[in-house]
């Protein structure tokens, strides 16, 4: 079966089958052994190409990343606010959507591990192909 590309959810639903079925074959020991190996390579290619255009993943929004910090260092909003040094009405703007000033912006990016891609809502050239906004 030669196939240049996934054309509907059909074909992909059964080539997924078929990587998932390969998977109980190829191992890291015999990867470079098998010819099922190459198969799968060559599908994954094709799994990866059809989600890139079907099913894509976005950056998180800024939101989204300070309720998940809040949520993994087990802080409330008033102590996120006491961390960046901003009111608790602040916090809330910002998981609302607004955007920080540059100042908080940092805090955010020094307290919280945030990346400055996401506070300023730009993808990533490398992890998202084309520079553009969110």
């Amino acid at each position: 079966m030669v196939m240049k590309k996934i054309t509907n959810e059909k074909e992909y639903n059964v080539i997924k089958n078929r990587i998932d079925d390969l998977l109980e074959i190829v191992t890291d020991e015999n990867y470079n052994n098998i010819p099922e190996s190459i198969e799968l390579e060559f599908l994954s290619e094709l799994i990866e190409e059809y989600e890139k255009i079907h099913y894509p993943i976005s950056i998180p929004t800024l939101t989204d990343m300070l309720k998940l910090r809040m949520y993994e260092m087990n802080i409330n909003q008033i102590q996120l606010a006491k961390m960046l040094q901003v009111s608790p009405s602040r916090i809330s703007e910002y998981l609302a959507g607004k955007e920080p000033s540059l100042k908080v912006a940092k805090k955010i990016c020094e307290h919280l591990d945030i990346s400055a891609n996401v506070i300023l809502g730009i993808k990533n050239k490398t992890e998202y192909g084309e520079l553009e906004p969110a």
